[in-house]
């Protein structure tokens, strides 16, 4: 169930006790899953208990994957039921952590916007957009809601075009510009008796509505699964049989970048990667009554850790830590070469 079903045709209550009571059997996806149960609860109108769950990721002992995304998520909610002050500060304190995933720079700008703070969530995408894109070739396809957010912003305050906004119409796909989606003036034709003006605009909607289902569509990342050094010995060890798999680590991580770059050169588009545990896929075997010594299961494990929202896109953003856990930049490990 996506959290985006409108309330008439989902109790959404009911489905963020479920996530809830999923994030409890599986508690190495608890993120993820408590997350969407945050949003159905928001959608609710429950903002408070939304606030809660926030809350209690953020003060969880094992640490998050994105404590960034959580905590723009609940500045944009607390906003929403007016503890504004508290939103203000934490949206300041995601944007002087300066997070490296483009996703909480864009629920913080757009609940800025959202209440007509728009010189501030101006400055909140263009230094989103400088920090994440300078001197990167190709905009990564989780930057793009920045650039559009940047161009919509500029366009509500009569700025003119600039490099950034060129570079928001060049990864812009719809037939429809983006000058067109995001002009002022849309809002005023929707009550023109001009039948040609609300045709125009039910066109421009519709392109709107297109790319909002293509974004929420988008498959899961083809994925490849990762052993951490610790959790492949681990695994070895348990499970002699996957060494012909597995020879050694490093060979383990090589095979992993050479297969996403023969993949990306095949023209396969939303690669990533998953890290499996020993007891996760333990776990997963005893589910699918086989032996985890079973090599066929591997990548059935990986598709199921990318269908619970496990996979990291690859490749890293430019300076961005490389995908095996070294610490070292992605260009300066296994992304030397590419």
């Amino acid at each position: 169930m996506r959290p985006d079903t409108p309330a008439e045709n989902v109790d959404h209550t009911a489905e963020a006790a479920r996530l809830e009571r999923t994030a409890g059997l599986y508690p190495e996806d608890a993120e993820a899953l408590l997350l969407r149960a945050a949003a159905h609860l928001e959608l609710s109108g429950d903002r408070p208990t939304a606030t809660t769950l926030y809350d209690r990721l953020l003060s969880s002992p094992d640490g998050l994957e994105n404590p960034h995304l959580v905590r723009a998520l609940k500045a944009s909610n607390l906003w929403e039921y007016g503890h504004e002050a508290e939103a203000r500060a934490i949206i300041e304190g995601v944007r002087v952590a300066s997070p490296k995933d483009p996703a909480p720079w864009v629920i913080v700008a757009e609940s800025l916007e959202s209440h007509d703070e728009l010189e501030a969530a101006h400055d909140t995408f263009t230094e989103a957009v400088r920090r994440l894109l300078t001197d990167v070739a190709e905009p990564p396809y989780a930057t793009h809601p920045l650039l559009f957010g940047r161009h919509r912003v500029r366009r509500m305050l009569g700025r003119s075009h600039d490099e950034w906004d060129a570079l928001a119409d060049t990864v812009h796909s719809l037939p429809i510009t983006l000058d067109e989606l995001h002009d002022p003036k849309r809002v005023w034709s929707l009550g023109s008796e001009n039948p040609a003006e609300l045709e125009a605009e039910i066109l421009r909607l519709r392109a709107e509505l297109g790319a909002y289902r293509e974004a929420l569509s988008r498959p899961f990342p083809v994925a490849v699964l990762h052993w951490p050094a610790t959790e492949l010995s681990e695994l070895l060890e348990a499970y002699p049989t996957l060494t012909s798999e597995y020879p050694t680590h490093e060979e383990h991580l090589a095979t992993i970048e050479t297969a996403l770059r023969e993949l990306s050169a095949s023209g396969t588009p939303n690669l990533g990667i998953v890290t499996g545990t020993v007891p996760s896929y333990e776990a997963f075997a005893a589910s699918e009554l086989s032996s985890p010594g079973d090599t066929t299961l591997l990548p059935q494990y990986a598709t199921t850790l990318a269908a619970r929202g496990r996979a990291v896109a690859w490749p890293p953003q430019q300076g961005a830590p490389c995908w095996c856990g070294s610490g070292t930049a992605y260009g300066q490990c296994h992304g030397v070469a590419a």
